[in-house]
């Protein structure tokens, strides 16, 4: 058994961003002190979800890459010996911004980035005012804990994106997230989309023979602009197995910090039960690079 101390934080931020980034430093600390190796945070982790509405002064929140916030988060990695997950809104070039995971070395150093691929455009989710598509492909990032195959919120949703990441020998998938509900929605809605969220990815644990971790935040983020009722964070943060049994599932409504131990050996076994890679008919597949086949 090749034994995996995963921690995350679940977190529920707060317009003070200074305030976040030190309860985030207090609560690696915390999951180092009690074992964690990897720890994964969620999406744009920094400041509150600011993508509810179009404005260019939220532009001022993004920061080059390497910048204060890998510096930080470096020495944090450092200090405890943890390689971390990162979300950071990232300054490329004047114009130009991206929303990137940063994948922390346990020395400090930056082990790799991914810039999200897939952005979404709805309300309140208005994404693609703020962040240019990513533009290094889905490649894993090599680290002391293994080859992690990193992605972000909206990316969860594509089988095709998940497959390729292992395809270049991904061992883990990870998701660092920011969805809720839209609370004009019915409560019986709203769990359909949250189930929805995890099943999918679920699937692609079993459909790649991998585990996966997805970490949202959770609480309630007002819309500055009083165009929606803001959205209601959903939590549910979660460590999935290679055959998409959940080892953990976090609250819907509550902070956690949380560590979870996985085997990363199990999936090469359950890839012998379940040959799913040896299978693929990769001569048939053209169609799936064209967006609709008439």
């Amino acid at each position: 058994m090749k034994e995996l101390k995963i921690g995350f934080l679940q977190q529920h931020n707060t317009a003070d961003t200074r305030g976040n980034i030190v309860r985030l430093a207090e609560g690696i600390a915390g999951l180092s002190r009690r074992g964690a190796q990897l720890i994964v945070l969620q999406e744009l982790h920094n400041s509150l979800y600011f993508c509810q509405t179009e404005d260019v002064n939220n532009f001022d929140l993004a920061e080059p890459i390497p910048g204060p916030s890998t510096e930080m988060f470096g020495e944090l990695a450092r200090q405890y010996g943890v390689v971390i997950v990162t979300s950071l809104f990232e300054r490329r070039a004047p114009g130009l911004y991206h929303n990137t995971a940063v994948v922390i070395e346990s020395d400090g150093t930056v082990a790799g980035k991914y810039r999200k691929m897939h952005i979404p455009d709805d309300p309140a989710y208005y994404e693609k005012f703020y962040f240019t598509p990513g533009d290094l492909g889905f490649r894993p990032i090599d680290t002391s804990v293994g080859r992690l195959g990193v992605m972000v919120c909206w990316d969860q949703w594509y089988p095709e994106a998940a497959r390729l990441m292992a395809l270049r020998g991904a061992e883990l998938l990870i998701y660092p997230t920011a969805i809720g509900y839209a609370l004009s929605d019915t409560p019986d809605e709203q769990q359909r989309q949250r189930r929805a969220w995890q099943t999918v990815q679920r699937g692609h644990a079993v459909a790649n023979g991998l585990p996966v971790v997805a970490v949202n935040r959770v609480g309630f983020e007002p819309d500055p602009s009083g165009q929606t009722e803001g959205i209601q964070f959903w939590g549910t943060s979660f460590v999935a197995g290679p055959q998409g049994e959940l080892y953990y599932e976090a609250s819907d409504d509550d902070e956690e910090s949380i560590i979870v131990s996985i085997d990363m050996e199990h999936g090469e076994q359950v890839r012998r039960w379940w040959p799913f890679l040896r299978d693929r008919r990769i001569d048939d597949y053209g169609g799936i690079t064209r967006r609709f086949i008439d």
